[in-house]
């Protein structure tokens, strides 16, 4: 359901610029109803009467992705909030709170979940695609660094034993990481096998 207020003011700009502040929005975030155009009466005090206003907040894709990664969060029991930062065609949900492990999930699983979820939730009717990134105390970024570390680690390990090593099953991102950190080494090289969900990096001695 759409968030609105009604507020009233000297003059129906003023009553707008009320609601706006309270509602924490701009212009072009919000539909605005004139509910009473207001008059200043004789003299400016007799017979004066206020404008009113009902100011509804767009739905949004921010506001619909922020709306149901809630809805998971509360259903899930978990005490949490999100913040929406928002470009031209990404939109970052950042989940903040306590004990908050279980929206990640192994590996990530969880989270990587309610991001595609929520990037159908945002994308629907949409003509341009917006690209969704839904992110848990810096989680993404954290995973990310340890995946760069493994594969130099491993890359090590296989130049010294001269034998290939394949890794545990990724999703797509993990597996372009690993990818991407070994594509410049001049000693080995990296290719997929498997079908998803059991895809599998393997690292192994340039020919």
């Amino acid at each position: 359901m759409a968030q609105f207020v009604e507020k009233t003011g000297r003059t129906v700009e003023e009553a707008i610029a009320e609601a706006l502040e309270e509602l924490n929005a701009d212009m072009d975030k919000v539909e605005v109803e004139v509910l009473e155009e207001g008059n200043k009466g004789i003299f400016g005090l007799i017979g004066s009467k206020p404008a009113k206003v009902r100011v509804t907040l767009k739905n949004t894709a921010a506001e619909a992705g922020k709306k149901f990664i809630n809805e998971i969060i509360e259903k899930m029991n978990v005490d949490a909030t999100v913040e929406v930062e928002e470009t031209e065609d990404t939109l970052m949900f950042r989940i903040e709170g306590n004990d908050i492990g279980i929206l990640i999930g192994r590996r990530g699983e969880t989270l990587d979940a309610i991001q595609y979820l929520t990037s159908l939730v945002v994308n629907k009717g949409r003509e341009e695609y917006m690209k969704v990134v839904v992110d848990i105390e810096n989680y993404r970024k954290k995973r990310e660094q340890t995946l760069i570390n493994l594969a130099n680690r491993l890359a090590e390990r296989v130049v010294r034993y001269k034998k290939p090593i394949t890794l545990e099953p990724m999703n797509p991102y993990e597996r372009r990481i690993i990818h991407s950190s070994l594509q410049n080494n001049k000693f080995v090289e990296t290719y997929s096998i498997g079908d998803e969900p059991n895809r599998k990096v393997v690292i192994a001695l340039k020919a």
